[in-house]
């Protein structure tokens, strides 16, 4: 009967422990689960951070590469793809040739301002078209300037040289931007206000200067020189 007894009383002992032991384990599983959902909300969302992080990187891209002028212009089975891109006061001009014998690379450089328009002619009558590209600085001044390609007979381009306004007194008296440029038949004209002392930039009083280039060849490359200048 005292064996009995023992073994009872060894049971209900080990009764006890696994109900204490069974409680401990609920604790210890409820504390885990809290841990974890902490851990869960506190954790970085690295694939939503990702996916923002690319977002960006591709509107910094296209922001970039915005194009802001293009224009493609054909002559004598010669096209040439004119582009600009990026903003603010410097820009990224690109010049895609195409229907060149030798040399159809594109040709980039940057600009200080903004193309306003291109045209294309065969300005010395050699049968290759020159392409000419109008840019106007940003700004009150708007400041004229003028990026020239030559062909070279079918097979390549070279740049043509455009003189400053100032190598000329005469063409440069009164002269304060705003310039406007066209081909007229095989020449390039320019215009411009004509400011007189203590005019203001917004109203100048002294006409309109009119000054026409002709293409011509010099030592190291074809160059634009002042063929006729007059006023009205």
């Amino acid at each position: 009967f005292l064996k009995e007894c023992i073994k009872l009383k060894n049971l209900i002992n080990l009764n006890i422990n696994m109900k204490h032991l069974k409680k401990t384990i609920n604790i210890l599983l409820i504390a885990l689960t809290i841990v974890a959902c902490k851990n869960e909300k506190n954790k970085p969302n690295t694939e939503k951070s990702n996916i923002e992080q690319t977002s960006n990187k591709e509107n910094a891209i296209q922001k970039e590469q915005k194009i802001i002028f293009q224009k493609t212009l054909t002559l004598q089975n010669i096209s040439f793809d004119i582009k600009t891109t990026g903003e603010g006061s410097i820009r990224q001009l690109s010049v895609q040739p195409k229907g060149l014998e030798i040399d159809n690379q594109n040709m980039t450089l940057e600009i200080d301002g903004q193309v306003v328009n291109a045209e294309i002619e065969d300005l010395n009558s050699d049968g290759s078209p020159e392409i000419l590209i109008y840019t106007r600085s940003l700004g009150s001044g708007s400041y004229g300037n003028v990026i020239g390609y030559s062909v070279n007979n079918g097979k390549s381009i070279s740049q043509i040289y455009f003189p400053e306004l100032s190598d000329n007194k005469e063409a440069n008296i009164g002269y304060m931007g705003h310039d406007e440029f066209a081909i007229i038949e095989t020449s390039l004209a320019r215009r411009f206000p004509v400011y007189k002392d203590g005019d203001t930039n917004n109203n100048p009083t002294g006409g309109t200067r009119q000054i026409e280039y002709k293409l011509k060849d010099g030592e190291a490359s074809r160059l634009f020189v002042i063929d006729k200048i007059s006023e009205y």
